[in-house]
């Protein structure tokens, strides 16, 4: 099933987001099981969905 582990990220991260610090945690967490066209799919769809900055996910995904 193409792209199954971005879609799977999409729904868990969609189901966390009442929660920044989680909804980040699981983001990072996200990224291990993607290559790196899904990271950057991943990237806008959670910019567009939450409005989460650039900066912000890459500096949380970086520091944990």
């Amino acid at each position: 099933m193409k792209n199954s582990w971005l879609n799977y990220s999409q729904t868990l991260l969609e189901k966390v987001s009442f929660d920044r610090k989680l909804l980040l945690k699981e983001f990072k967490k996200a990224l291990k099981n993607l290559n790196a066209i899904e990271k950057k799919e991943l990237f806008y769809w959670a910019k567009s969905k939450f409005g989460i900055s650039f900066l912000e996910l890459n500096q949380f995904s970086q520091a944990c």
